[in-house]
């Protein structure tokens, strides 16, 4: 299914962020509210969590979310446990991951958080990685991006159209030939709409530190991911990783933060295994190469290696890319001896089954698991895809069709829906899963011809139809307000 990517991401910027700003919003002039000192807000939080997801849709329709249970389980749970530990008051929080290879992390206001998967690369720990994303965080909790625009006194819809540009620029080097076209000049001042002041990078860095304590972390990982960061900067040569074009490392800064861990009680932080088992998966797709990915996990298996266990977990991983079933059984057996408990193996001993076409074991094996995971996403994920493998397709989509209230924003899972149900022979369902997944990813147009059809196969079902037509009263609200934005 193709979402039809809009010619211009400012245009559907506008169009989203139009929604929220009313003509008598825009001609308002609201002061900021009270965030620390005596500046008003140009927005509410509610109006500015209304943005941020106004936002994601337009981001999401110029670059391609990186879609794996398993790793978007992992990081959500490690991003709402920081939030919980910092001083962030709206725990509302939409993650985005990305398959780019480059050192990046973002927090958009309305509680956009994204991450690309070179974090992976470069983080040696998961305290390294939660001492970026509580850094996010507290650019959030203190509403930064707010301040700027205050000081700046723009308007917060242009600001937000040029972090939208300067992400999907991050996000699509050297695979979007239209956005890799960009001179460095409009590079260079696109990035320089991220930028917080050194006073906000200081105070980020102050509650990142407090929540990694907090949340029972190590608060010295800082330190640790400070130095990865200055690493990627000799090898990456003048261009510094994106991370840094938007928070820059100043010695200050580096000192300011060594000052404020060196405070902290020295105790032993145990490493998370999981942290390493979602780092292999990131090697794996990042590589975009199985055997070379073989070739890396063999080396790190028969030299040193940040963690031997996950190094043979990632063997596994490139050998069932491969083909190769009997070999991925065997590096898998000895870690589901020593862990028989440990979902990600069961659940990969579950993909082992699905790949060699042994359904029944796998569908036995996945319900066994959802006893005692009843509210795993990765394991209800797997077993949808299972029975789709199987041709139960009416399970799959019921098993689907059960998830969507629960992540009614998750685009995946619309997208799932609309394939099962198609093969199930619900067309009007693929039409309605159809329209979500479009609307969730800002393709209006699309999203308007999917209800439209959806609503003339259900004509005699005026529940549905009713449902539709609101649906389609809103698309006609969203046209009504970009034509008022066009004009103001």
């Amino acid at each position: 299914m193709s979402s039809n990517r809009p010619r211009t991401f400012l245009t559907t910027m506008a169009l989203c962020l139009a929604i929220f700003l009313t003509p008598e919003t825009r001609a308002a002039n609201i002061q900021l509210p009270s965030l620390g000192d005596t500046s008003s807000a140009v927005i509410s939080t509610q109006q500015e969590y209304e943005l941020g997801q106004a936002w994601l849709r337009a981001y999401r329709s110029r670059i391609s979310e990186y879609n794996d249970p398993l790793l978007h389980d992992y990081l959500e749970r490690l991003l709402h446990n920081l939030a919980s530990h910092s001083e962030l008051q709206d725990h509302r929080l939409s993650l985005v991951a990305i398959n780019n290879a480059s050192m990046n992390a973002f927090a958009v206001p309305g509680g956009v958080v994204g991450v690309h998967l070179g974090l992976f690369r470069y983080a040696k720990s998961e305290d390294q990685l939660a001492s970026v994303l509580a850094h996010e965080l507290a650019h959030l909790s203190q509403r930064h991006f707010a301040r700027r625009v205050a000081e700046q006194r723009k308007n917060s819809m242009v600001s937000m159209a040029g972090m939208l540009a300067s992400l999907v620029l991050a996000a699509t080097v050297g695979g979007d030939a239209g956005m890799a076209a960009m001179t460095a000049t409009q590079a260079a001042s696109l990035e320089n709409s991220l930028r917080y002041s050194r006073q906000n990078e200081q105070e980020a860095d102050r509650l990142g530190i407090e929540t990694v304590y907090a949340a029972g972390m190590d608060p010295s990982a800082v330190g640790g991911m400070f130095e990865e960061m200055l690493r990627a900067t000799r090898y990456t040569g003048n261009r510094p990783p994106e991370f840094l074009l938007t928070h820059p490392l100043t010695e200050s800064r580096v000192a300011d933060a060594n000052n404020r861990i060196a405070q902290y009680p020295k105790k032993y932080y145990p490493d998370n295994l999981e942290y390493h088992l979602m780092r292999a998966r990131s090697m794996m797709a990042m590589d975009q190469n199985p055997a070379a990915s073989l070739n890396r996990f063999q080396s790190e298996l028969d030299g040193d290696s940040l963690n031997h266990e996950a190094a043979r977990y990632g063997t596994v991983l490139a050998h069932a890319a491969l083909g190769n079933t009997g070999k991925a059984r065997e590096a898998l057996a000895p870690l589901l001896k020593a862990s028989p408990g440990k979902l990600t193996y069961r659940l990969q001993d579950i993909a082992l089954d699905r790949q060699e076409q042994k359904f029944v074991n796998a569908i036995e094996k996945s319900q066994q698991l959802l006893r005692r995971h009843a509210d795993s996403y990765p394991l209800r994920m797997s077993l949808a895809e299972t029975y789709m493998k199987a041709n139960r397709f009416t399970e799959s989509e019921q098993l689907l069709r059960s998830m969507t209230p629960e992540y009614p924003d998750n685009p995946y899972i619309w997208f799932q829906l609309a394939e099962v149900s198609g093969l199930a022979g619900n067309i009007s369902g693929v039409h309605k899963a159809r329209a979500q997944y479009y609307l969730l990813n800002g393709v209006f147009d699309k999203a308007r011809d999917q209800l439209g059809y959806a609503r003339k196969l259900l004509i005699n079902d005026f529940k549905e139809v009713a449902i539709i037509d609101q649906q389609l009263r809103d698309l006609e609200q969203l046209q009504k307000k970009m034509e008022e934005f066009r004009g103001g």
